[in-house]
């Protein structure tokens, strides 16, 4: 461990980020802005760039604009158009990292397996998977939610003759070019796999048991022009990033999901359903695309080309039940046979990880897992009771429904910032939430979480074990407002 950057270093509080990605990145740069270098950030793989180093997939986009996808203090006059796909986020991440001086306080293939509390001293033992141990007095878990593979449990997977892997393994000796492919899963990932093998592959199937609700973007490139216009002018960056279009579809959107009653979730409904009606033109494969579930109780789709690219002739819509899985293709349970060459499996992630499968051990022994039972949560989820100095960024809890996390990363960064001010000027050795205000903020948010469009009816990776709507269950505005700057009457100062 002698090449753990903060070693021996000398003064100042000293760091464990966990994870590389876009949270872990902005947490480097932001510590480093305040002059601060007693840190590492532990990457379980061999490079940084989180979901967007695991996720290679044809088709990949985000489905934030590539301007407002960005770090407000490093924006990007070089997007190619108005959504970026995957690798060129990569790329901007990987760069920005390395602008910003974050990469010599990185270590690869260090995977955290522990983080466990010393009351007497008032830290933290980071352990890992090869053994070595560290000693920080804050972490901050940067992990992200969509890191952990989820299988499904189909009879016969294991006897596919064919290629068949998870698109976050996306397996590059697959050939897909005149090929039969089936795409099992319909979220904003096999959405975008079918749109670019839809002209491509030989048959395309695509599995979906629950139609998506798709809201129509627009999507054009930036020309050279216009790059070079917007790195001689800042502003003109800007002005995309604070369009009063975009941010009036995200205000609709957050507002309405607080009640999926609201006339915001009726409009985002009609917006829905008129591009249904208007872009399908076979009514039979119409109602098999049609959702039996209000728009955006599911994470809601935002694609300007899948039902263009659907309704090709290679393609085929399967809403039926899969029986299982053969080594030439896949069984559906009313005997119809897809005879298949490779086999993607969209099917998601374990949404309830986070930072585990590490241990982690806050005061009196209290685990994580015990105390994430029976859901992942966190105070406004940054903070948990009885782990004091440990912070999350876009953990439980967090406003993930269709949010600009970039956003909410950098707000939680300002409000963790603020809570550890007092540990960083020497007044206090740590700080946590009392168990008083977490256990009254969790009252209120499961109360409020039952009644948004995510509990309104439907099955989603949003939902926790108990069917709680696992998301910040009020408006962007109520969480920019939260992040501002703590209750202190909600916090326990050690001195």
């Amino acid at each position: 461990m002698d090449d753990v950057v903060w070693k021996g270093s000398g003064e100042g509080l000293r760091y464990a980020i966990v994870g590389g990605g876009m949270s872990g990145i902005m947490a480097a740069i932001r510590l480093i802005g305040q002059g601060e270098t007693n840190f590492t950030v532990f990457e379980k793989e061999a490079d940084i760039g989180g979901t967007w180093r695991d996720n290679r997939y044809p088709g990949l986009t985000c489905d934030t604009p590539s301007h407002a996808y960005s770090y407000s203090f490093a924006l990007n006059p070089k997007w190619s158009s108005y959504y970026a796909s995957g690798p060129e986020i990569h790329r901007y991440f990987k760069d920005v990292a390395s602008d910003f001086g974050v990469m010599p306080h990185v270590r690869c293939n260090s995977e955290v397996s522990a983080c466990i509390f010393d009351e007497d001293s008032a830290t933290w033992t980071v352990g890992l998977t090869d053994g070595g141990e560290v000693e920080v007095d804050v972490v901050i878990a940067a992990s992200g939610v969509l890191h952990y593979p989820k299988m499904p449990d189909i009879p016969g997977l294991d006897t596919f003759a064919g290629k068949a892997f998870h698109s976050a393994r996306w397996d590059d000796s697959a050939v897909v070019d005149g090929a039969r492919v089936g795409v099992i899963g319909c979220g904003s990932t096999g959405i975008q796999i079918v749109n670019a093998l839809s002209n491509r592959a030989e048959r395309l199937v695509h599995f979906q048991r629950s139609p998506q609700w798709i809201m129509p973007v627009p999507q054009f490139d930036y020309s050279a022009e216009q790059q070079e216009a917007f790195a001689k002018d800042n502003a003109l960056i800007d002005a995309i990033r604070h369009d009063p279009d975009y941010w009036a579809a995200i205000y609709r959107f957050t507002d309405g999901i607080t009640d999926f009653n609201s006339p915001q979730i009726a409009e985002i409904e009609e917006y829905c359903r008129q591009n249904l009606e208007n872009s399908v033109r076979d009514p039979e494969l119409r109602e098999k695309l049609r959702p039996n579930y209000r728009a955006a109780c599911k994470r809601l789709i935002y694609s300007w080309e899948y039902y263009e690219c659907v309704q090709r002739p290679a393609v085929y819509v399967e809403t039926g039940a899969i029986a299982q899985v053969e080594p030439e293709g896949v069984r559906m349970q009313d005997g119809t046979f897809h005879p298949l060459d490779v086999l993607v499996l969209a099917t998601g992630f374990k949404a309830d990880r986070f930072i585990r499968p590490a241990v982690v051990k806050g005061r009196g022994g209290q685990t994580l897992d015990d105390f994430w039972n029976p859901r992942p949560t966190a105070h406004l989820a940054v903070t948990l009771p009885d782990f004091p100095n440990f912070f999350m960024l876009n953990g439980p809890t967090g406003p993930v429904g269709n949010f600009p996390l970039i956003d909410i990363a950098e707000m939680q960064w300002d409000y963790l910032k603020q809570l550890l001010e007092p540990v960083r000027e020497g007044r206090a050795r740590c700080v946590e939430p009392t168990r008083e205000a977490f256990e009254a903020y969790e009252e209120r948010r499961i109360a409020a979480a039952r009644k948004t469009i995510f509990g309104s009816g439907c099955s989603s990776w949003y939902l926790d074990d108990t069917g709680v709507p696992a998301t910040w269950p009020w408006s962007y505005q109520a969480f920019v407002d939260a992040m501002a700057a703590p209750d202190w009457q909600e916090f326990r100062l050690e001195a």
